[in-house]
């Protein structure tokens, strides 16, 4: 068996299938506290002991079977944490289980944590609590088997302050009171589907919900919850196509989470329950998101990478943005599924562009021995994972026959955790009629090889093409030309287009700052909510140099914490002299309020680590 470089854990040795978790929210000492009682299964005879993955949390007892059992801690590691070892009264045969419970605290530093201040959200009377364990952060909640290999079910109960509503990802089963404390409630979960300890999820802040489907409630503050309602309305049709894309939906319920600002990626598809970025809200992303969570409920959270390694690639991301591109296409037409796919060939030249061609996080199957998942996290996984996909159901026959490839590996490997090679194998053994055709793929640069695939799939450019024009007329006008700029350029665009445009002249050498002021003058993008639409405008006035941009940057950056945003405008304005002691003081300045994920790298980015 592989082992996962980032974990401290020996599934091979024994394997944990449950956790009934009992806690409390204690928001004044800003920890986690209660008991993980895990049921364990020896893998080998004679077992003797268990290591446990844990971050920064404090363990008081631990009983097995009810019969008290020695523990230690071992050498603390930079980023995977301290590994907890539990000796056993007494051996267990393979196959016996046995039930390990663990009395913790987790610290108030927890990186898989962020609690809020009531002024740090949206209602300002309550405070708030969310987490965020992938990639491997669970362990600094409570101590447990911290890989992508092992799958558990869970039930838990969870008390807090009874004005709040605590929410997880799993079934809600139910709230009583507390019987030890009149000032709170006790909420009941239960998720009957096996799944990694980086889909543990848990929020509890002033939340309400709305009803949008048969299986779908939105819940948010009180502020955003009608607006978050409107604009996640399509969500059982997206569920229902993609149940048509691959196979039905086994998780009971889709409920969506609308986060304070600062949650740091746009969604995060924990089961039965989406977590996702206030700023879909004034963007048009919000389809493609809620389209990537739910195909997650098949690819990564019924079939799930047994490594970080193999994570993002092909296996997990890769075919999430196949299947969310496939919904895409499906509602918005086929020319529109095009249109995504180049964009996000375009993002995956820029993202390369940053990190460098040689750079081994852009190989697809990454080394992640000695590397923090975090820091090697980026959108290469993502759009590389998907060209491989894209160009082989264009070498198969197309999407029909590549969707029926993707159904049974689905069915082949739903509740399983896999390596890259056992996909190609199924590939191999599905298309047993088409193996010369497979042999042509060069699959060793496609998997191992840094910087851009070795092939570029072919795309339809119907909606790409006015992009493209438009972005050169702008690289290619003299000065003398900017008079032929008007607002009606854009008449024809829809906000899609509007991004690719911008997307396309990131990937150029910056514009002369005449032609960006022209732009504003007659585009007034500075006026654009959009999110997406003004993260990219703003990149591209810091790299121009127009010094009027360096507040509206900075705003941006700190007024939410999505790491897609925050980190690139960040380091944009690091690089403009006029405005990089600014963006460290101005980063300084908010750090205790960011997210820990997003402080760590920021930080790394702005040469501020500690």
């Amino acid at each position: 068996a592989m082992a996962d470089p980032s974990s401290f854990a020996s599934p091979a040795c024994c394997l944990t299938r449950h956790l009934h978790l009992r806690c409390r929210a204690d928001f004044g000492a800003r920890a986690l506290r209660g008991t993980a009682a895990l049921t364990v299964r020896a893998e080998r005879e004679a077992l003797r002991c268990l290591v446990l993955d844990t971050r920064d949390v404090q363990v008081f007892k631990v009983t097995v079977n009810g019969q008290d059992a020695q523990f230690a801690f071992g050498e603390k590691h930079s980023f995977k944490g301290t590994p907890l070892e539990i000796t056993f009264p007494n051996e267990l045969r393979r196959g016996q289980e046995a039930i390990v419970e663990i009395s913790f605290e987790s610290s108030p530093q927890s990186s898989a944590l962020q609690w809020f201040t009531p002024e740090q959200t949206s209602g300002k009377k309550h405070p708030f609590l969310f987490s965020q364990c992938q990639a491997t952060h669970c362990r600094a909640i409570f101590p447990c088997q911290d890989t992508p290999a092992v799958k558990l079910t869970y039930y838990a109960e969870i008390s807090v302050p009874k004005e709040l509503v605590a929410l997880m990802s799993a079934n809600r089963d139910g709230e009583v009171p507390d019987p030890e404390d009149s000032a709170h409630k006790i909420y009941r979960f239960s998720q009957n589907v096996p799944i990694p300890c980086y889909l543990f999820a848990v929020v509890v802040g002033a939340l309400e919900s709305r009803k949008i489907g048969p299986r779908t409630l939105v819940w948010a503050e009180k502020e955003l919850v009608d607006k978050s309602a409107y604009e996640f309305s399509e969500a059982e049709a997206m569920l229902k196509t993609a149940e048509d894309l691959a196979g039905p939906y086994v998780w009971g319920q889709y409920d969506l989470l609308v986060l304070p600002p600062s949650f740091p990626y746009g969604g995060m598809e924990n089961p039965c329950l989406t977590f996702v970025t206030p700023t879909l809200l004034v963007s048009i992303a919000v389809i493609k998101v809620i389209a990537h969570e739910i195909s997650h409920s098949w690819t990564g959270n019924l079939v799930t990478n047994k490594t970080w390694e193999h994570f993002w690639y092909v296996l997990n991301e890769g075919h999430t943005v196949y299947l969310e591109r496939r919904i895409g296409g499906r509602l918005f037409g086929e020319q529109f599924r095009h249109f995504q796919a180049l964009g996000g060939w375009r993002e995956l030249q820029n993202t390369i562009n940053t990190l460098g061609d040689k750079n081994p996080v852009t190989n697809l199957v990454i080394n992640l021995d000695e590397v923090d998942p975090d820091v090697a996290y980026s959108s290469v996984p993502y759009e590389k994972g998907f060209a491989l996909l894209f160009y082989l159901e264009q070498l198969l026959g197309g999407p029909d026959i590549f969707i029926g490839f993707l159904k049974a590996y689905v069915v082949q490997f739903a509740y399983k955790s896999i390596v890259t090679e056992d996909w190609k194998k199924f590939l191999y053994s599905y298309f047993k009629d088409k193996v010369e055709i497979l042999d042509k793929v060069d699959w060793n640069l496609w998997f191992h090889a840094p910087g851009m695939p070795p092939v570029q799939p072919t795309y339809d450019m119907t909606l790409s093409n006015a992009c493209v024009a438009l972005s050169q007329r702008w690289i290619q006008a003299k000065e003398s030309d900017l008079g032929s700029f008007s607002s009606a350029d854009l008449k024809e665009m829809s906000s899609h287009q509007l991004i690719e445009f911008l997307a396309l002249l990131l990937l150029e050498a910056p514009l002369p700052l005449p032609h960006v002021q022209r732009m504003q003058e007659v585009y007034d993008f500075n006026a654009v909510n959009n999110s997406e639409i003004r993260f990219r405008w703003l990149r591209l006035c810091i790299r121009s140099k127009w010094e009027e941009a360096i507040p509206l940057a900075l705003k941006m950056a700190t007024d939410q914490g999505r790491m897609k945003f925050t980190r690139p405008l960040f380091r944009d304005l690091y690089s403009f002299d006029k405005s990089r002691d600014l963006a460290v003081k101005t980063f300084l300045e908010h750090r205790a309020s960011m997210h820990p994920v997003t402080s760590m790298l920021v930080g790394k980015d702005l040469k501020q680590d500690q």
